[in-house]
């Protein structure tokens, strides 16, 4: 156990001005109140709150900062009170307990509503202070080290908590070092049998190469040197969970790994980051696309580095990390690395009340993002979504044409791209040009791509956009949106009825003379009260009756009605077609929910729906008025959709097996299969194969799925 002189002379090394005799009360005051306390592993228990605060005094947090770890579990675990902490240590203390005391209260491993809402107080807890964070993954990252004397379903209950909410936010928040030490040992408890393989390959490859690590190091640093430039260089190895979630992601196996070894290369200043990294270049072979440069665009957590991976000595791959002094301090520490956490001069934001710092950091401002989105007064769950998935992912930068910089998540599309500029922009979206090229709204994203956005004011974003989506932001725009996109649809349909009504009983529609009568419906106006005409819920007849007519009969209600733009006797959910006319789907190409559609005219058929795409529009040019701009209806209550696939497959046993087995375990039916076997190309066959899907999403997954068989040579959409 650490003693009270020891804890007092650390802080006061880095941080001069601190209250020493704060620290010796905070630490004595503790120590009784814990009194004979004794954890799971039989150790006293103040032990905990002591390393607690040992950890965020290895951060240099301020003194204020290790006093409230030294007192974060009295007022939960002992007889003290808060009221005692606030007359015996101040305001600022006493808030930082609070808010820890709080945050311990909550279960973030419960059911989904339970979960969202307690991460929401969480984060209210966390945005007050800062520093009530750092103390809190401290204090996580202490009973972490400490699992292994709790029982096994506490453990696991415990780890998943931790890999779900503690360490994403060590990352947000720029807190590397810590991150990763939460994922190893969540990863150890929640998936031993893959710790165990990755941790013995890794040990396997530490006795191979330990001796290259060295050889690596100083000839990096002897080139360097030869150049004028002084640098620090250091190589370690990847932590297991890092090259777990990279194998999965990847789909790679422990053999194809050539990067578990990475060096950090440290230099004075950013001038000597740029020569280092041309160095690197000059001497040793770069690998194409491994070239970030995070110091020209920082990521929203402030990390800035600039990363290469080169051929280097012995022809192994060579990854690194070239950065200054500072930022590294901010890359393993990150906001407890600013300074101006250290400074306790505070303002108030006019806005909700937080308390910031003076000049704010990237990562801050994201959590200040979040409680603003508090205040907006999101639902919970919708909340919990968005939350997880701007806090879970890596991410990738765009810009627009002005060169504004837009930040998305990983695997964002130019549908997310749209709503991070506006929600307007996101609901007017119709398509995108990336880097010049027109490009399907479904792309995924590359930093650096520059997207321009094309709008149409008459576009109403379909519902299938929403599982295409990957940013809460735009997933909740698109679910109001819809909302109310189908508000109006029945509401127009609403409008239809009583229309038909007044027309039987001899009156015209004025909207002026039914908005008067509607307070008596008991609805709060005229779109309220036709949109519960169109879905069945209010009898036209008693909007005539609130208006003083008689009507001789009942008009029957439509519980489920048809789509007011027109939705065909076959069930297709489709707007822009007349009411009468037969829709049917080309099945040269099919056409699914979530990409754009056309339609064609075609005497005595109907109407023929294709997809944007599709070759056989082409026929048609120099007929625009058979042309008819059709989009999605807003639902589509789990349907299916032809779409017509090409995979060309080897020409082996269990290839056509492996096919339809992917198809059949995605949900997906096979409306048709032809196999077709190419002249002169017997090593391959082609199945052409008409299937069934729910959207543009659950085809994508069945085209990747498919790609990623050993058997599968090609996938492509058949384009008529």
């Amino acid at each position: 156990m650490m003693r009270q002189f020891e804890l007092v002379e650390r802080v006061m090394s880095y941080d001069k001005g601190a209250d020493e005799d704060l620290l010796n009360r905070a630490y004595v005051y503790a120590m009784k109140a814990h009194g004979g306390q004794k954890r799971a592993s039989g150790e006293a228990y103040f032990n905990h709150p002591l390393e607690v605060a040992a950890i965020l005094a290895e951060m240099k947090l301020d003194g204020a900062t290790i006093a409230a770890a030294l007192l974060h579990d009295v007022v939960e675990d002992t007889e003290a009170t808060q009221a005692q902490i606030e007359e015996k240590f101040g305001h600022e203390i006493a808030s930082l307990v609070d808010g820890l005391t709080k945050i311990k209260r909550l279960d973030l491993v419960t059911k989904e509503a339970t979960q969202a809402e307690n991460l929401r107080k969480l984060l209210l807890a966390m945005a007050k202070d800062v520093r009530v964070l750092l103390v809190k993954l401290a204090d996580r990252l202490h009973n972490m080290r400490t699992l292994g004397h709790m029982a096994a379903d506490k453990k696991i209950r415990i780890a998943q908590e931790t890999m779900d909410i503690y360490a994403p936010l060590a990352g947000r928040m720029g807190m590397q070092n810590v991150r990763e030490e939460l994922e190893d040992i969540a990863f150890r408890v929640l998936n031993p049998d893959a710790f165990a393989t990755v941790k013995k390959r890794l040990d396997r490859l530490h006795e191979e190469s330990g001796s290259l690590l060295v050889e690596i190091e100083k000839e990096l640093k002897a080139e360097l040197a030869a150049n004028g430039i002084e640098a620090k260089v250091t190589g370690r190895e990847k932590r297991p969970y890092s090259i777990w979630r990279k194998m999965e992601r990847k789909s790679l196996s422990l053999g194809q790994l050539s990067d578990i070894f990475g060096f950090r290369v440290i230099v004075a200043g950013v001038d000597e980051c740029y020569r280092a990294l041309g160095v690197a270049h000059r001497t040793w072979r770069a690998v194409p696309g491994r070239f970030k440069d995070y110091i020209s665009t920082p990521k929203q957590n402030d990390y800035q580095s600039l990363h290469t991976t080169v051929i280097g000595p012995h022809h192994r791959r060579v990854e690194m990390q070239i950065r200054t002094r500072e930022m590294n301090e901010i890359a393993e520490r990150g906001v407890a690395a600013h300074a101006l956490y250290k400074d306790v001069r505070r303002v108030e934001d006019a806005v909700n009340g937080v308390r910031v710092p003076s000049a704010e950091s990237n990562a801050y401002r994201w959590l200040r993002h979040l409680v603003e989105m508090l205040s907006e007064g999101e639902s919970p769950r919708e909340f919990l979504e968005h939350t997880r998935l701007e806090l879970f992912q890596d991410q990738v930068f765009c810009f627009t044409p002005k060169g504004q910089l837009i930040a998305l998540p990983r695997g964002a599309t130019p549908i997310d791209f749209a709503y991070a500029v506006h929600t307007s922009v996101g609901d007017s979206c119709v398509g995108c040009r990336i880097n010049g090229r027109h490009a399907p709204l479904v792309t995924q994203l590359d930093n650096g791509d520059e997207v321009e956005i094309i709008r149409s004011e008459a576009q109403v974003p379909p519902a299938a956009w929403e599982g295409l989506a990957v940013t809460g932001k735009a997933r909740a725009a698109i679910r109001r949106a819809t909302r109310l996109a189908t508000r109006r649809q029945y509401a127009g349909l609403g409008q239809e009825i009583v229309e038909r009504l007044l027309d039987k009983v001899g009156k015209p529609y004025v909207k002026q003379d039914v908005a008067a009568a509607i307070a008596r419906t008991g609805h709060k106006n005229l779109e309220d009260a036709l949109s519960a005409v169109g879905r069945g819920e209010l009898a036209a007849a008693d909007i005539l009756k609130a208006m003083g007519l008689v009507v001789e009969a009942p008009t029957p209600q439509r519980k489920k009605p048809a789509t007011r733009h027109g939705e065909a006797e076959s069930g297709i959910p489709i707007r822009g077609a007349g009411r009468d006319q037969a829709l049917k789907f080309s099945l040269a190409t099919g056409a699914v929910p979530g990409e754009r559609i056309v339609g064609i005219r075609m005497p005595g058929e109907g109407i023929v729906i294709h997809p944007i795409f599709a070759r056989a529009l082409e026929s048609y040019d120099s007929e625009p008025s058979r042309w008819i701009d059709l989009t999605w209806d807003t639902t589509t209550d789990g349907q299916r959709f032809p779409a017509r696939i090409l995979v060309k497959v080897h020409n082996e046993v269990g290839a056509l097996a492996q096919v339809t087995q992917v198809i059949g375990d995605s949900g997906a039916n096979i409306d048709e299969l032809q196999m077709v076997t190419q002249v002169g190309a017997r090593d391959f066959f082609d199945l052409d194969i008409l299937i069934e899907v729910h959207d543009l999403k659950h085809l994508n997954q069945i085209m990747r799925d498919l790609s990623l068989k050993p058997l599968v040579s090609s996938v492509d959409r058949a384009e008529g």
